[in-house]
């Protein structure tokens, strides 16, 4: 059985939130803080599948944004929340099969 797409969303949102109390490149914690900022409101809301189709996506882009972090914790935490957003990604598109 696949894992609830209610506790991916919490953990993508608890990757991206602990990067906040890490020391980060200025630039990498702008897009990191738009990033965890979605991930929050996923986390948080009781949306669709569509929904959260389209918010993951935006922060697949926003990761994809991030560049150097100067940080080997929050490398390995945007490595982790890139893999659950494609973990997110399946399990949407598997539901709505």
């Amino acid at each position: 059985m696949s894992e609830p797409l209610d506790a991916l969303l919490d953990e993508l949102h608890a990757e991206l939130e602990a990067t906040a109390e890490l020391p980060i490149a200025p630039r990498a914690n702008a897009w990191l803080g738009e990033a965890e900022a979605v991930a929050a409101d996923l986390a948080e809301g009781d949306v669709d599948d569509d929904v959260v189709s389209r918010r993951t996506a935006h922060v697949e882009r926003l990761l994809d944004s991030v560049g150097e972090t100067e940080n080997a914790d929050a490398d390995a935490r945007v490595a982790t929340a890139r893999a659950l957003v494609e973990r997110i990604e399946k399990r949407v598109e598997s539901s709505g099969s």
